[in-house]
Formats: C-alpha cells, sequence, structure tokens
C-alpha cells in the first residue's frame, strides 16, 4: 500500500509514473533477509536515468545477490518536490519506498558536469548532511562512479569514496567490505581504509591539496597510509567474463532511450582527441557475437522491446559485427525487432550495414564529421575524408534514405572562421549529392540535420590543456554558421554556450569548487542541464561572491608540466602520450587508430601485454 502522503503528492504532479516504481522487471526482495542495501541514484529525472544503460548492468547484477538489495532513485521534478516538501517526505527508492537514510549505500554516477547540484539537491531531500566531514558512522556511505569522476575534484568534499574505472568488478568487492563491515561494526574510517585497497577505488579524505598564489595545485598529497599515491581505474580485461543483462526494468512512462540495449565493445581505436570517453576507457575490447546474439535475442524476449541497439563508442569497429548481424537478422524480423547502430564511423559504413539494418524498420542515418574542413579534421585526429562521407552519403540515398543528421563541434583548437563555412559547406555538398544521385528515392526531397555542438576541454586528453573557446566567440561563430547556410534543406541546431562554458569549469576545475556549488544549490540552482532550471546569473553571481573565477578554470592554457586536480588520478592512458598528441594536434597531423599500429599510449599496461595481435587482420 501507498503512503498516504505519496498518494496525495502523485495527485497533483504530471507524470506521476515516475514516482511509483511497480515496473516490470522491478526487483522487489523481502528486507528481513537482506544483509546490504543499494541506493542506485541517478541525478536527473526518470526518464532520463532509465535510458542509461550502465544503471541496468549494476542493478542486475547486483540484485543477482540473494542477500543484497539494489534499488532506484530519481532526481523529482519541479511540481514533485515542490510536493514532497509541502507534505515533509525525504527522497525515497522506487522499489521499496523506504527513506534514503535507510540504506547501507548510497550510489549515484557521475555522467555530466550539470548535474552536480542535482546530487546535492538529493541528499538534502533525502535528509543526508552535504558534506562528508559531517556525517559520522550513522549515515550511509556516499560514494560515486562514473565519467566525471576523473575529476570529480569538485564534488570532493560531499563523497566518502569514489570508483575510477569499470563497476562490474569494483562495485562487489565494494560492496562486500561494507557487508562485512556493517557485521563486524566496523568504524567508517577503518572501512575506508580496507575499500582504498581496492583497485580504481578513491577515498578523498585521505589527500590534501596545496595551491600555488596563482591558484594553480602545488601538490596533492595522501595523509592516510592506506591511501597510494596514485589511484589506478579499475578494468576488466576480458569483455567476455561479465554477464550482459538480459532482464531490463521496463519503464512505465517513456524514456529518453526507450529500447533495449546491449554493449558490444568498450572503449576505442580511433583516438580523436576531443573525445574524453574515448581515452577513459581504453584499450577497447569486445565481447564475442555469439554471447552478443544470445543476450540480445534474450533481452528482448523478456522485456517486449520493438528496438534492440547495439551500443558503444564505435560499434563499427567490432571485428565481428557482419557476423552479429547475420545472427540476429536470423530471429530480429520474424520477432518484429529493429536493429539500430547507433555510432556508425563513416570510413567503414557499407551498403551491407544498410541491407543488414534495415529489414524491420528505416529510419534516418547519422554522421559525425565533427569539423567542416579537412584541416581541422585532422587537427582533432577524426581521420575521415571528404571522399569517405560522399560514399556513405551516396550509399545512402541510394538505399532510399532521405534523412541525414550530421554533427559538428564548434571551438575547436586553431579553428577559423573558414572552419565554420566549411560545416555549412559539407552540409550544402550532401544535398547536392542527394539530387545529383539518379538513384535517389523519387518524389522525395532530402532533410540534412546540422548539430552543433560546443567543444569543451576535458581531463585526460590531449585537449586537457588548451582553454575553452570564449562565450563572445563561440556566439559569433553560431550566428556565422548561421548566415552560411543558404538552403531550406539544411536544419541547424547548435548548444547554448553558457551550459557548455559552466561544463568546462566544473570539468576542469578542484576542490574550491566545492563551496561554489553549495552555495548555488542554497539559492535554488540544480537540474542545470534543464533549460527552464538554468540559472547562468546566478552561477556568475555566486562565483564572484566567493572569490573564485571562471576564466580562471575555463580559459587558461594549462601548462604541459602542471601539476592538475586531476594529476593523481590514473586512467591508463600517460601524461608523456597526451603530451605528444597535443603537439601532433599543433601541427594538423594524424595518428592511426589502435587496432592499425599501437601508438604506446600506455594503456596495453591496463592488459598485461599488447591491446591487439597484430598479426591478425583488424583492420575495416
Amino acid at each position: 500500500m501507498f503512503d498516504p502522503k505519496l498518494k496525495e503528492a502523485l495527485a497533483h504532479v504530471q507524470k506521476p509514473g515516475r514516482y511509483t516504481g511497480g515496473e516490470p522487471g522491478c526487483v522487489v526482495k523481502d528486507k528481513s533477509k537482506v544483509d546490504l542495501r543499494f541506493a542506485f541514484c541517478f541525478p536527473d529525472t526518470y526518464e532520463v536515468g532509465m535510458s542509461f544503460l550502465g544503471m541496468k548492468i549494476l542493478y542486475e547484477l547486483l540484485n543477482e545477490r540473494p542477500n543484497w538489495w539494489c534499488e532506484r532513485a530519481f532526481m523529482p521534478w519541479l511540481d514533485m518536490k515542490e510536493q514532497m516538501e509541502r507534505l515533509e517526505m525525504p527522497l525515497y527508492a522506487l522499489e521499496s519506498k523506504d527513506k534514503l537514510t535507510d540504506f547501507d549505500v548510497v550510489g549515484f554516477t557521475l555522467q555530466y558536469e550539470l548535474s552536480y547540484t542535482t546530487i546535492l539537491a538529493m541528499l538534502d531531500m533525502a535528509g543526508i548532511p552535504l558534506r562528508a566531514a559531517d556525517r559520522d558512522d550513522s549515515w550511509p556511505l556516499i560514494v560515486a562512479g562514473g565519467p566525471c569522476v576523473c575529476n570529480a575534484e569538485p564534488l570532493a568534499d560531499f563523497f566518502d569514496m569514489m570508483m575510477l574505472g569499470e563497476g562490474e568488478i569494483q562495485l562487489p568487492l565494494v560492496c562486500e567490505e561494507i557487508e562485512r563491515a556493517k557485521k563486524e561494526g566496523t568504524p567508517k574510517k577503518e572501512l575506508l581504509r580496507r575499500i582504498a585497497a581496492i583497485d580504481g577505488c578513491y577515498v578523498p579524505a585521505f589527500y590534501d591539496v596545496e595551491y600555488e598564489e596563482d591558484g594553480r595545485v602545488r601538490a596533492i598529497t595522501p595523509n592516510d597510509p592506506s591511501a597510494p599515491a596514485v589511484i589506478t581505474k579499475a578494468i576488466i580485461q576480458d569483455m567476455n567474463t561479465q554477464k550482459l543483462p538480459t532482464n531490463f526494468v521496463v519503464p512505465m512512462i517513456g524514456a529518453v532511450h526507450d529500447r533495449a540495449q546491449i554493449e558490444v565493445l568498450r572503449g576505442c581505436v580511433r583516438g580523436c582527441r576531443f573525445c574524453q570517453a574515448g581515452f577513459l576507457y581504453r584499450p577497447m575490447r569486445q565481447r564475442d557475437a555469439s554471447l552478443l546474439d544470445k543476450a540480445a535475442q534474450d533481452l528482448c524476449a523478456n522485456t517486449g522491446y520493438e528496438e534492440i541497439s547495439l551500443t558503444s563508442l564505435s560499434t563499427s569497429d567490432h571485428s565481428q559485427l557482419e557476423e552479429l548481424l547475420d545472427d540476429m537478422n536470423e530471429w530480429a524480423p520474424r520477432e518484429h525487432v529493429s536493429l539500430s547502430l547507433p555510432s556508425l564511423r563513416i570510413d567503414n559504413f557499407s551498403e551491407s550495414l544498410i541491407a543488414k539494418t534495415n529489414k524491420v524498420r528505416k529510419s534516418g542515418l547519422t554522421f559525425a564529421p565533427e569539423a567542416g574542413t579537412q584541416r581541422l579534421r585532422d587537427v582533432i585526429n577524426k581521420n575521415v575524408t571528404w571522399d569517405e562521407i560522399e560514399r556513405s552519403c551516396t550509399m545512402a540515398f541510394k538505399a532510399g534514405y532521405t534523412s541525414v543528421k550530421l554533427y559538428f563541434m564548434m571551438g575547436l583548437p586553431t579553428e577559423t572562421m573558414e572552419d565554420i563555412e566549411g560545416i555549412a559547406n559539407t552540409a550544402q555538398k550532401v544535398v547536392d549529392l542527394f539530387y545529383s544521385n539518379p538513384d535517389k528515392p523519387k518524389g522525395k526531397s532530402v532533410q540534412v540535420t546540422i548539430s552543433v555542438a560546443c567543444f569543451v576541454p576535458k581531463p585526460h586528453t590531449p585537449f586537457q590543456f588548451v582553454p575553452q573557446d570564449t562565450e563572445e566567440s563561440l556566439k559569433a561563430k553560431q550566428q556565422h554558421l548561421l548566415h552560411s547556410v543558404h538552403s531550406k534543406k539544411i536544419h541547424v541546431n547548435y548548444h547554448d554556450s553558457s551550459t557548455s562554458f559552466l561544463e568546462a569549469v566544473f570539468a576542469k576545475g578542484d576542490r574550491r569548487l566545492s563551496r561554489v556549488l553549495e552555495a548555488a544549490y542554497r539559492k535554488g540552482c540544480y537540474l542545470d542541464s534543464w533549460e527552464e532550471c538554468f540559472h547562468y546569473d546566478t552561477w556568475l553571481e555566486t562565483f564572484k561572491e566567493q572569490g573564485l573565477s571562471t576564466e580562471f578554470y575555463a580559459n587558461r592554457t594549462i601548462g604541459l608540466d602542471e601539476i592538475t586536480p586531476w594529476s593523481h588520478l590514473d586512467y591508463g592512458v600517460s601524461h608523456e602520450f597526451l603530451v605528444r598528441e597535443y603537439k601532433k594536434a599543433q601541427m594538423a597531423k594524424t595518428t592511426e587508430p589502435c587496432n592499425r599500429k599501437c601508438s604506446a599510449c600506455g594503456a596495453n599496461k591496463l592488459l598485461g601485454g599488447a591491446c591487439f595481435d597484430y598479426d591478425q587482420n583488424l583492420v575495416h
């Protein structure tokens, strides 16, 4: 039975299905038979969080243990938050409706920087003190994982522990230590010392940070004997050893990506210099086609989904992709399941791939040239030529496609207005290709959509050293792009430069930003990735009040030998490699993909040997 307060709250909100739980596939256990309770918190709305594959993987993994119970919690939307505050309802987990303070562990995933204040809002709604230093042993352990842990220093004061790397092998070990400590009555500090011994586990309180007079980091030093000087990420050496999830929780209301998902590989061989994920998840490791096919079939049968997405950073680089698609096409059309490949590469797109993903339903195609001129594509190491773009689009139009989306970035290092014009010129060439193609669909017109993001320099990439383009410059380039487009067949979307600017500040920030985050949250900043909730002026005002400069973090060149806030966090890629790639970018020189030639980035040390067998033909 629902709590009467919850029933009353649900009567006053839009989309009450966000807050009810009870979806097909959710796990409910007997609390009296559970030794450890884990609240998996996604710091955004239900629809966004339920699209996240990482939650699905870890939810199933933890709940396989009969004496552990993993539940889900999301940030309520504004109307529900208002009702919960009016009725004095604490934030709860969907499965049991228990408040978060009833859990042993409250874990957040850090997927993007603009979610940071939402984490504080969720802790506050749960009645949990924001800062780790203010929580004694009676409170749940507050932990974090996800890509933003690669520099989560702005959040360091709020978390007891953070996990670098891959949670499938790491999180169960952490939970085992917490279960053991709970049974033995071990104090929290001793528990954190045990956890610090697990690969990739970072306890921020065990480190002191010193600063130079000009604000740069002078040193990051362990203050506890259990803390290593450098924390190295946890890694799954063989992806085939990890079971794929086959029982998703199917949302009651539409998620942003409401489909079945199978992760075919992890990492990427491409080495695009702007792409943080491509460096954080090195080296590339793929799953065998036979395992993927079986898991995909089971997942669709268990959930009823009619679309399955083969996800990764670069799905078409899977060496058995054609074999996998052949296997899946034995059952997918019969079950009315369509196959989606969301991360196709322009340079290995083929007629065969079109045919094998086009049997049930045809949608638009998406390609990511990223830059409008060959010079700039070489700077960012995109390794894509116009000839490859032309070939891929021609094949798509010949196969009956009439809609193409092209992803670009703006504000890239060394970019000029000529490069901006190149974005419009590339889109126009694609339109012209459609109308000059004798095999184009008869009686139909083409629609080319340009989607342009503002480039954000990220830690652990070769571009971590460069300043972000200024807001004034980005806005001028956006206007120049609009004026450079002369066809009604081309539609332009671009991102708000102010949100990208704040993203850059927190991406490269240090621990001093914790006071900015807390002060901004107290002024009403949360759900910042939503336009109606983003209060840019409040953020700028808060930075000024706290005596910190946004330009210092976002618009400053970082020295090649400078100690950064993330220098003590090791993701396997050496600093020397990042410097080499940065210097090659300045000369517009490219680096070959990892499966063609090793570039000695250092990630192979995580595997204890070579990432690839170069005696085999691994090139597509």
